[in-house]
């Protein structure tokens, strides 16, 4: 391998690890608490890696940074599901991709990212909990307001990054 690609993988790696380390430190220390979970704009730095990231980097950084996340906060049980749900949000807002950090196609990642949250803690939270109806209401409510939420943190960042004149902007990390 080449030195380039070398500095380039290793950029990647350090772009990687400062995304997980942001997604669980904005994630654990602001959020509020609601149901069975809490509401969060960590889904908005896990786009955010999902845009600039190339996709192993972007996955590996958000799966690890929802997992701390939980960690951290204090609940456990939900760690490998966040890993696994995290990890489906920013594969799946990789690949729906886009030209910019802000376009028609990101938005339409953010909703099916959206859905994809919501179902994916509502199942978490049947399994743990039993009650399909229960969790229904427990959880969609508050996982609806995080997913609009997050989407709007990353479109403000988004946007100014992508009016930011930056010589590298054509480049996909940061």
């Amino acid at each position: 391998m080449n030195k380039s690609k070398e500095n380039e993988k290793l950029l990647h790696m350090v772009y990687a690890g400062l995304f997980a380390a942001m997604t669980a430190l904005l994630t654990a220390t602001l959020h509020i608490p609601v149901g069975n979970g809490y509401i969060h704009c960590g889904d908005a730095v896990i786009y955010l890696a999902a845009a600039v990231l190339p996709l192993p980097y972007a996955v590996s950084a958000s799966a690890v940074g929802g997992m701390l996340a939980d960690l951290l906060s204090g609940y456990p049980m939900y760690a490998i599901p966040t890993f696994i749900i995290k990890a489906l949000l920013a594969l799946t807002f990789s690949l729906i991709g886009g030209e910019r950090r802000l376009c028609a196609r990101r938005f339409a990642g953010m909703v099916v990212c959206g859905i994809v949250s919501v179902i994916g803690y509502w199942i978490t939270a049947v399994v743990l909990y039993g009650g399909w109806t229960a969790q229904f209401l427990g959880t969609v409510p508050g996982n609806c307001i995080q997913a609009v939420g997050s989407g709007i943190v990353y479109a403000v960042v988004a946007m100014a990054m992508d009016r930011m004149r930056n010589p590298h902007s054509n480049l996909r990390v940061l």
